[in-house]
């Protein structure tokens, strides 16, 4: 498990330094306004894409199903079903997206100073939504199947053309915001394409054949059944996270950089815990395709212990470090307060977003998708937008809308523990394959 984490791990620590080397390269040559337009994308990205990237982790669950117990036939038409859907998913995206970006932005009180600068951004970087499908498309097939050293050496291009791509635009041309967004996309086509190239040299059974993709209807429906859990479970922790984006804006410019800043950061000091939830969820789909129970379990307890372990020591470093860290984006003291009290309230209680994020990997690759979307849906956004609509009314501070986090990660690691212990979702896939006979 950790010799398949480590490479995802380093693949995403690429990607998060080419989204993170944005904000780096703008917040130091061009300003905190412009700062704070490409600090605001994160949750609208994750809103407007989590949905189906959501559907392609849930057919990489398929596919390793269909790889451990090495079904040949079933494997070839995930893979293409998965391609076909991505492609129709990419171009849809592309069009919502570009035409939905004002109204978004504009609902989430984003402030004046900044909205032309966000509007722009996004919608540059919407315009290269078929890359950036397309690249979790491939890369969800590739590591389905155990390859996650391939994609990490696809990252490793892909990031550093876009950190040259952002010097150039923006600090030789100056071209501004918009060059940041079009150097992102520019970085995602590339390794998307390195992927493909990959994926249609193979020669296994998980290889792509451009005449083969299609829709099969019973694949699209396992992929559909095991995925848009997954992507509605994404969706709404955006959805709710968008709330919670909207009610720092109203802080204003200042606040909107700083908390940007601080996502950033959280971003990389939480790659290896997402790592292991990847990890976690191919493991335990391959071993129960394989009938190899005992090891699914062991393999969960591992996976949970080290996560929770990793999470909380990275909690307590960002605490220690966070002026510092904040002050590598933008070197202005409202800027650093507002980073640094986000991280101050939310990084102890790592160990519980780890927990949370652990417990719903385990129960996505036993195929149980709809239990994390269904408790997600419940404490990540109905309870969560609940509590900052009645709480920031109550005490109109900044630090009451970061309580949200901590405060609905201990209610969702409850619930996923009693079912962890109570429910049997080791079986899973074997009672699926009854009801398909």
């Amino acid at each position: 498990m950790i010799a398949f984490a480590i490479p995802i791990f380093l693949g995403n620590l690429f990607q998060q330094l080419y989204n993170t080397a944005d904000s780096l390269i703008v917040g130091n040559f061009i300003g905190s306004d412009a700062l704070a337009a490409v600090s605001s994308s994160g949750n609208l990205i994750f809103l407007m894409v989590g949905f189906f990237n959501g559907i392609a982790m849930g057919a990489g669950v398929v596919i390793a199903r269909y790889y451990g117990a090495r079904k040949v036939e079933e494997v070839e038409k995930a893979v293409h079903t998965l391609v076909a859907f991505g492609l129709v998913a990419g171009v849809a995206l592309t069009i919502v997206g570009m035409l939905a970006t004002p109204y978004i932005l504009q609902w989430m009180g984003t402030p004046e100073s900044v909205l032309a600068n966000s509007v722009l951004y996004f919608r540059i970087y919407f315009a290269g939504s078929l890359g950036f499908v397309m690249y979790n498309i491939f890369v969800g097939i590739l590591q389905s199947v155990g390859d996650s050293r391939h994609p990490l050496i696809y990252l490793i291009i892909s990031s550093i053309t876009n950190v040259m791509l952002d010097l150039l635009f923006i600090a030789v041309f100056q071209m501004g915001v918009g060059a940041a967004a079009a150097a992102t996309i520019i970085s995602q086509i590339l390794s998307a394409l390195l992927c493909l190239v990959r994926l249609v040299r193979s020669k296994e059974e998980y290889c792509v054949r451009v005449r083969k993709i299609r829709f099969h209807g019973n694949m699209m429906k396992q992929i559909i059944t095991n995925g848009v859990p997954a992507g509605i479970q994404n969706s709404i922790i955006a959805l709710a996270n968008v709330v919670v984006q909207s009610n720092i804006n109203a802080f204003g410019a200042d606040a909107v950089a700083g908390c940007g800043a601080y996502s950033k950061i959280e971003g990389f000091g939480f790659l290896p815990i997402n790592c292991f939830a990847m990890s976690l969820t191919t493991f335990i789909s391959q071993n129960l395709g394989a009938k190899q129970y005992d090891r699914a379990k062991k393999g969960a307890r591992f996976g949970i212990i080290c996560c929770i372990t990793m999470a909380e020591m990275i909690g307590i470093l960002i605490f220690a470090f966070i002026p510092e860290l904040v002050g590598a984006f933008d070197n202005s003291p409202a800027v650093i307060h507002y980073g640094t009290t986000q991280a101050r309230t939310v990084t102890l209680f790592y160990f519980l977003l780890s927990l949370s994020h652990c417990l719903a990997a385990i129960f996505r690759g036993s195929g149980k998708s709809t239990v994390p979307m269904v408790v997600m849906l419940v404490c990540w956004c109905m309870i969560r937008i609940t509590y900052i609509t009645i709480a920031v009314q109550m005490v109109p501070v900044i630090q009451t809308v970061f309580w949200a986090y901590p405060l609905t990660w201990s209610l969702s690691s409850i619930v996923f523990l009693i079912y962890f212990f109570k429910a049997d979702w080791i079986h899973n896939f074997d009672r699926q394959e009854v009801r398909k006979k």
